[in-house]
């Protein structure tokens, strides 16, 4: 013990401690100006590695130098020749140097940390140019739940997590049609968000058991694969708000969005008490979104026994109104059955709470239908204020109300605001297409219809959109094959009248005859819209019977493509006729309140 106790003493005697205390802080200190200094001067990174080899090497050297010599007031002597009881050079000054070098170090630590996020992120920008720093896209979340009836919820989560997020303004936040095709964890995630165009993905998962609930998330910077922020949430069920609100403000901060005091409120809002309004509401969401008529009809189900347990959620009375609202689209029932439901339910959610976004957009497209293109414009231009992420209003906007009116400049770009939006939505970028169709804009109507084929080859409206790209170009032979691409897709009866138009105008009058009146026949036992007969005997040449059909559509109020009626190419045959030019007028003439 006493020869291991000497041999300590004398490494103390001969500083060796203090050599080796101040030659690591002086170390960290030049790791970290490497680190921190080296890249803004654009110094190649093997310099840094460089250093710290060094470093690493010249530790034991320092300790041997210490044991084997002392700094003197006479200089450097080698320890031995030294007597212990001579004054040494100043015992002090190595505090000093330590002190030094790890306040200098302990500052370029905590600055490197605080810039790095920033980095990252701009790092990542710089490799995408273009892409706009604060941008994101919420994937589809895992539903860890043991129970896959439980998927709806998890869904319900993403999609409520997405809305509070796209609510502000500076943020740019992709629309859940896009994402949802991408599974919750990709491995290609730079690639995915090129495709989205974003930098920023949030992934996450919902485990539901119970009244309990545990949802997991993280914020990542695709670009940089940068984690920028995760967290784990175990809260019960009627905590959900709470726990969607937190991680969309906390995002929202981290990518330095800047919130209005209107944002947050709305950000922070929640949309029910009742926690079982609230997993019926995410069920009718649900079906609503499979968008068939047997599936909108389970969402109405779903969205009336929400409302039974709260009469005052709001947001369930948007979703009936936009259930009912597609419904017609849909074939399940007629626009006099639908629409009355639509707008009661719009203005029920309205009375509830005039922010909601949603409930202005659907009274903006029941106003399009109802041939007040002018109050359509307003409700889906306070549903983007209130929205400004809602792919669906600038959707709507461009290819119902500023198309029909022929504002095709407006109509264009709120059609490519809401493909940056939802880049991968087949029906915005289809319905872009027939935008620019209507415009007379021909040679981009294909472009975009080509487009669309390119992300799915079997979506009808596409291949309906490249055959009227390709009719008024005068290639007829190559509209038909498209048209009967679309009609064996989807036996739609609008599919079916662009088909017997161009039949008719290619010579094939009696096809066209057979399309006619299979579309009569068929209008006995349920809704065929009187606009799909007027195409037909338009191509046929049969222009009053043509005019008859749309003045019905108009008395009846059941045209749901009548708005475009000023503006549509397949009508030009009957532009001159004075009956023609009168409903052109009424259709698109003010309207007192609330009436065609």
């Amino acid at each position: 013990m006493s020869d291991k106790s000497s041999f300590f003493a004398e490494l103390k005697r001969r500083n060796v401690y203090k050599v080796a205390v101040a030659y690591a802080v002086v170390a960290w200190l030049l790791i970290q100006i490497a680190t921190q200094v080296f890249p803004f001067f654009e110094i190649p990174n093997w310099s840094v590695r460089l250093i710290v080899l060094l470093i690493i090497v010249g530790f034991p050297i320092a300790l041997i130098i210490a044991w084997a010599f002392e700094l003197t007031p006479e200089g450097i002597k080698r320890t031995d020749e030294i007597d212990p009881a001579q004054p040494h050079s100043r015992r002090g000054a190595w505090i000093y140097v330590v002190l030094i070098g790890a306040v200098i170090s302990i500052g370029l630590f905590f600055v490197g940390r605080y810039t790095e996020r920033q980095n990252s992120a701009a790092s990542g920008q710089a490799n995408t140019p273009g892409l706009p720093q604060k941008s994101i896209a919420v994937l589809p979340f895992d539903n860890l739940s043991h129970d896959q009836d439980n998927a709806y919820f998890a869904e319900g989560v993403q999609d409520e997590i997405l809305t509070r997020l796209a609510k502000v303004a500076d943020l740019k936040v992709i629309s859940r049609t896009s994402t949802q095709r991408f599974k919750s964890a990709p491995e290609n995630l730079p690639d995915i968000a090129k495709q989205l165009g974003v930098i920023n993905i949030l992934q996450g998962s919902v485990q539901k058991v119970n009244d309990q609930v545990r949802v997991n998330v993280q914020l990542i910077n695709a670009m940089s694969d940068a984690h920028l922020w995760a967290n784990t949430y175990d809260r019960k069920l009627t905590d959900i708000f709470a726990v969607e609100s937190e991680i969309a403000k906390t995002i929202a901060d981290t990518l330095q969005a800047k919130l209005t005091g209107s944002e947050l409120a709305a950000m922070t809002k929640a949309p029910t008490a009742n926690s079982e309004a609230h997993e019926l509401y995410l069920k009718g969401r649900f079906f609503w979104n499979k968008r068939t008529g047997a599936d909108l009809l389970k969402s109405i189900e779903y969205l009336n026994q929400a409302i039974s347990k709260d009469p005052n959620y709001a947001l369930a009375y948007a979703g009936l109104a936009d259930s009912y609202l597609l419904l017609s689209l849909y074939g399940a029932i007629s626009p006099g059955e639908s629409f009355p439901q639509a707008r009661a339910a719009a203005e029920k959610a309205l009375e509830l709470d005039n922010t909601l976004a949603e409930a202005h957009a659907s009274l903006g497209l029941l106003a399009c239908f109802e041939f007040d293109l002018n109050r359509s414009i307003t409700e889906l231009e306070r549903a983007i204020q209130l929205n400004p992420n809602y792919a669906t209003a600038h959707h709507w906007l461009s290819c119902m109300p500023l198309n029909g009116l022929g504002q095709f400049d407006r109509a264009i770009a709120e059609g490519k605001r809401a493909i940056k939006l939802d880049p991968l939505s087949l029906i915005c970028n289809a319905d872009l297409s027939w935008v620019y169709f209507n415009a007379r804009r021909y040679d981009e109507a294909e472009a975009q219809a080509r487009e669309t084929l390119e992300m799915d080859s079997r979506f009808y409206l596409a291949h309906k959109d490249l055959g009227e790209a390709f009719q008024f170009k005068g290639q007829l032979t190559k509209a038909i094959a498209e048209y009967q691409k679309a009609v064996e897709l989807n036996n739609d009866q609008y599919l079916l009248a662009v088909l017997g138009q161009a039949y008719a105008r290619n010579g094939q009058a009696e096809e066209a005859r057979e399309l006619l009146a299979r579309l009569e026949e068929e209008a006995k036992s349920r809704y065929v819209q009187p606009y799909a007969l007027a195409l037909i005997l338009t191509g046929l040449g049969d222009k009053e019977r043509a005019i008859d059909e749309l003045e019905r559509a108009y008395r009846d109020g059941t045209g749901n493509y009548l708005f475009a009626i000023k503006v549509d190419p397949m009508l030009d045959d009957l532009r001159g006729q004075p009956r023609f030019e009168a409903l052109v007028q009424k259709v698109l003439g003010p309207k007192a309140a609330g009436k065609p």
